[in-house]
Order: C-alpha cells, then structure tokens, then sequence
C-alpha cells in the first residue's frame, strides 16, 4: 500500500500549490454566485460585467490577472484583485496545510488516509474563505455553508485525534448556544438588537464540531480580538464604518419589489415582514454600526487549524512554573 514517504517533497508541494489554485478559482465563482442565488456549476464561468464566457486560457488562477494587467479580455472592465487574492490564498492554504498536516503525519502513513485528512482540512479552509467574503459583502452566512462544515467535522472526528465524536458534538452545540443565548437574547434584551447573529453561533458551531471545546473558545476569543481591533483600525482611519455596497442595493431592491405589490394587504405584511431582515435599517455608521463577525471567526478557525495547537502549548508552557 503506496505510503506518503514515497512521495518526493517537491512533488507534494507542486501538487498542493497548483490543487490549492484550482480550487481558489472555484472558490470566487461560489463567493459571487452564492448570494444571488445562482448555480455554482452552471454557467461555466463568465465575465460578471458583459456576461461573457471566460476563456480558458483566460482562467489560469492569479496568471491571467496578472498578463490582463486586471482587465477583462472581453471587455476591458476592471477585475477586483480579490479575484487573484482569493486565488492565492487557495494555493497558500494547501501548502500550508502539507507543511502542518502531512509533514507532521507518521512516514508509514497510507496515501490514502493522508489525502483524506488533507483533503478535509482543506475543505473547511475553502468554507472558511468563501464565508469571510460573502459577509464581508453581504452581512450573512449562508446555511448551506456552515451546516455542510458542521456534519463533516462531526462525521470526520477520528481523523483528529484525541478528539472524540462526544466531545465534538457537546462543543458544537455550546457554541452555538453561546452565541445565541448571550448575543441574541440577552444582548438583545438590554440593546433592543442583536450583537451577533445565528449565522455566527452556526459559524463558532463549525469550530466546536472540528476542534472540540479548545478550538471553539479560541475562535471565540480570536475573533473577538481580531473583528475588535479591525474595527478600531477602521475607525481611525476612515473616522466611520462603511455598510457593504452590496447590502445597500439588497436594501434598494427589497423597499423597490414591495412597494410594487398593488394589493395593500400584502404590501403592508411584505412591509412588516422586510421590517424582521436586518438590513432593513441603513446603519448609523461609527461604532454602533454592524460589522461583518463571521470574517475574523473564520480567520481564527483558520488559525487554529494551521497553529492553534502550538500556539496552545506553548502558551502552556509559558504560564507553567
């Protein structure tokens, strides 16, 4: 049975990088089209500006951003360099992930087990990224995403030792209590809205269910830090924090759709129901304003699953006499 000591390095890390590229292609189809409700596998892809099919030769991953100098070939329009970041940042994370995961595995390890758990990892990582852009843009976290994260982590339990199934499912389930029960009842209670929302008890759920109660409470802690201190940058810097541009037109376009609806009756439990969405109401701005969560949680899920255990042992070790 093929072992992954047969591997040369170069090729494990040649295959990872181009792997990891591919995927981070894929991976800004499904931050565009996710939200708007759209295919992720139909169309092929195509210029989001004049509806274009994308070449091939177009499509390599972050190659042609960089040769079109971040134009579109068809026609001209600018390309967000998020398109090649994202790109990148698929490639990154598969290297990163041979470096923390498979290096660190016994050489007699079989091939296959090892590419299961790199393949695994590498799943949550893709999620993770995707779920940080779309709130970045959007303000949610979409379902499908997170509650598919939280059965995998659930169902690939014995691929992270010493970690037990009990374990994983008693930390998914707290944290998303947590998240629930102190940022949207009590904080509600006391603010009259919400400090977090379910999409982010779902998301913390995520980390509990693949990490167990240590990974849970730091990506609690680690995003709590991190969205804060992000928050304050942007403070200083800019003097108030801006509401996504894509929420604004979501807003335009929900006010736009119900005041179309001839009969009163239904425009009026239209109106009471839009009333219910949070992002019915513009935000103030400044530090009262709402700020995406769910991209600095999962960062620290990120973080967790490349350093977390290191970072925890020595910080261990630290405290110890």
């Amino acid at each position: 049975m093929p072992t992954l000591v047969e591997l040369p390095p170069w090729f494990l890390l040649g295959f990872a990088l181009a792997f990891g590229l591919i995927w981070g292609s894929f991976l800004n189809v499904v931050i565009y089209r996710v939200p708007r409700g759209q295919s992720i596998l139909r169309p092929a892809s195509r210029c989001p500006h004049c509806e274009t099919p994308i070449r091939p030769w177009n499509n390599i991953p972050v190659v042609s951003w960089l040769l079109l100098r971040g134009r579109a070939a068809c026609c001209g329009a600018a390309i967000p360099i998020r398109y090649p970041l994202v790109e990148a940042a698929g490639g990154l994370l598969a290297l990163a992930l041979v470096q923390t995961v498979l290096r660190p595995m016994a050489p007699d390890t079989p091939l296959w087990l090892g590419a299961l758990t790199f393949c695994t990892y590498f799943a949550l990582g893709l999620v993770s990224i995707a779920v940080a852009f779309i709130d970045l843009d959007h303000l949610y976290i979409p379902d499908s995403m997170s509650l598919g994260a939280i059965v995998v982590g659930l169902a690939s339990f014995s691929l992270r030792p010493p970690l037990t199934f009990t374990e994983s499912l008693a930390a998914s389930i707290a944290g998303f209590v947590v998240v629930w029960l102190v940022f949207g009842v009590l904080y509600r209670a006391i603010r009259g809205r919400t400090g977090m929302g379910l999409g982010d008890a779902k998301l913390l759920a995520v980390a509990g269910a693949w990490f167990g109660w240590k990974g849970m409470f730091f990506a609690l802690l680690g995003g709590s830090v991190q969205g804060t201190l992000a928050a304050v940058v942007v403070l200083l810097v800019r003097g108030r924090l801006e509401e996504p541009e894509a929420v604004q037109r979501e807003r335009e376009e929900l006010l736009a759709a119900v005041a179309a609806i001839e009969d009163p009756v239904e425009r009026q439990q239209a109106e009471q129901e839009l009333q219910k969405d949070p992002i019915f109401e513009p935000s103030a701005g400044g530090a009262g304003a709402r700020i995406p969560f769910g991209p600095f949680l999962a960062l620290a899920i990120i973080e967790y699953m490349l350093v977390g255990e290191a970072l925890l042992s020595q910080y261990m070790a630290w405290l110890a006499p």
